[in-house]
């Protein structure tokens, strides 16, 4: 039987997104999302539990991220987990969560403007923040 990875999450941006571009003009996004449960601790106390997931999105749907995203936004996005691991300043082994998106949709409100889209509909409307130059994308940054 073949394996499937595929996670699907809708949270908060916790950052800007950023938008660069690799040596032969393919457009690659990343930015941060935050997803939060709510959960009773021992003692019965509500706790709120964050988890953060680093996302990449590619072509298309990466400009778009770049000129409709922003910190705050709420967005669906779909595709494949990665885990990393990786020694902080301290030498402590680390571990972050990393989504490669294969689908994003941004859900959500602006101020008192309500926008969602399906797979079949126009991006909601831009934000007012211009976006920042495009950063040059390193064969570092290129996960294959």
């Amino acid at each position: 039987m073949a394996s499937f990875n595929r996670i699907t999450i809708v949270g908060y941006l916790g950052r800007d997104p950023e938008l660069r571009y690799t040596p032969d003009g393919t457009p690659v996004c990343d930015f941060s999302v935050a997803t939060t449960e709510r959960r009773k601790d021992k003692s019965g106390e509500p706790q709120d539990i964050t988890t953060w997931f680093r996302v990449t999105v590619w072509r298309k749907q990466a400009e778009l991220a770049g000129q409709y995203l922003a910190k705050g936004k709420q967005v669906y996005v779909e595709g494949r987990l990665i885990q990393r691991e990786y020694q902080d300043r301290d030498g402590n082994t680390r571990f972050n969560l990393e989504v490669t998106a294969s689908d994003i949709q941004f859900i959500g409100s602006r101020g008192d403007e309500a926008s969602s889209t399906t797979r079949d509909e126009p991006i909601a409307r831009p934000h007012s923040q211009q976006a920042a130059s495009p950063v040059p994308v390193t064969e570092d940054d290129i996960p294959f």
